[in-house]
């Protein structure tokens, strides 16, 4: 009998430590969570601060050559802290010809984005530029050969049928320039799924170095051609010291933002944050309000709703599709 007591009491010990160490994981996730969402909320923040920086010095200096300077400053500052981290080994390029696409679609999607929040609002051209997840997955079937799922199909037609809604007012405005944040989206879209193709071939900090490397080669030409095209908004003029200043603001605000992602990922996981991202237009609609006295009308916030409800609906099908399958 007393054998019989022991064995019961070490038992009920033993549950007792199992429960303990399991609330204790339970909650060293639900801190690692919540630590994940707000740091991506202060990196979708920091982006939607450089969107309105950019906006600030329309007039001033064309979107193209201040995503240049932009992409200077950061490449500059990056790779110099690449330098000291790892050395000229960081530098190294394996697949240079999607070093080169990722380059690209850096620089396409900062020269139209940039261009775009200049001339339209700032909460449609952020609205606009989510059908993103839409635009790589179509990209992604035409490119690498990925499968189109029909869930797929349904979010891209529901989500382009909010850009339309959203760009009813902007192209009666300012014509076929309402279109540009839709090439913005593409352009990060072709950074998708370049960075897919040279996924573990370098650091993350080696792979941010080397994408704005050719970033910063192909928005000088974007700027120069823009600069000789005879469009007013795209010709440089004097460099002042304000457009300077923000331009380099805007480099760090952008490099945290995207260190303050990838962190946010490293502990709460891509698919947990990936819904922060449309805190970003919340912040550019409330900026687009209280800097620049913008109101988007009840159209525009319909088709805004859209977009991000396509994009909330591809991001859950994921979901359920990478989740493992229980067993009978």
């Amino acid at each position: 009998m007393a054998l019989i007591m022991e064995h019961d009491q070490y038992a009920g010990l033993h549950r007792g430590a199992t429960i303990a160490k399991r609330r204790e994981e339970e909650a060293t996730l639900r801190n690692r969570t919540r630590d994940g969402l707000l740091l991506a909320l202060g990196g979708f923040a920091f982006l939607s601060t450089g969107d309105v920086l950019v906006k600030s010095m329309a007039g001033l200096w064309p979107g193209p050559a201040i995503a240049a300077l932009r992409y200077v400053f950061g490449t500059i500052g990056l790779g110099t802290f690449l330098l000291w981290r790892e050395g000229w080994a960081g530098f190294r390029m394996d697949r240079m010809g999607w070093h080169a696409a990722r380059g690209f679609g850096v620089a396409f999607s900062a020269t139209t984005f940039f261009t775009a929040v200049q001339i339209m609002p700032i909460a449609e051209a952020t609205a606009i530029s989510f059908t993103s997840p839409m635009v790589t997955a179509l990209l992604a079937a035409a490119l690498i050969g990925e499968p189109m799922r029909r869930e797929t199909w349904i979010a891209s037609l529901v989500a382009f049928t909010g850009v339309l809604i959203v760009l009813r007012p902007n192209f009666a405005a300012i014509g076929l320039a309402a279109v540009l944040p839709l090439f913005a989206a593409f352009g990060m879209s072709l950074l998708m799924i370049g960075n897919r193709a040279v996924l573990g071939r370098g650091s993350a900090l080696s792979m941010q170095v080397n994408v704005a490397i050719f970033a910063t080669l192909f928005l000088l030409l974007f700027t120069t051609i823009g600069h000789f095209s005879g469009i007013a908004i795209l010709h440089v003029g004097v460099l002042a010291w304000s457009v300077i200043a923000k331009s380099a603001t805007i480099a760090v605000t952008g490099s945290s933002a995207h260190a303050l992602i990838y962190m946010a990922t490293s502990r709460a996981g891509a698919a947990t944050i990936a819904p922060m991202i449309y805190f970003q237009l919340i912040m550019a609609s409330f900026y687009g309000w209280l800097l620049f006295h913008e109101h988007p009308d009840a159209t525009s916030l319909f088709g805004a709703a859209i977009i991000v409800g396509a994009g909330l609906y591809l991001w859950r099908v994921g979901r359920m599709t990478d989740e493992p399958q229980g067993t009978e």
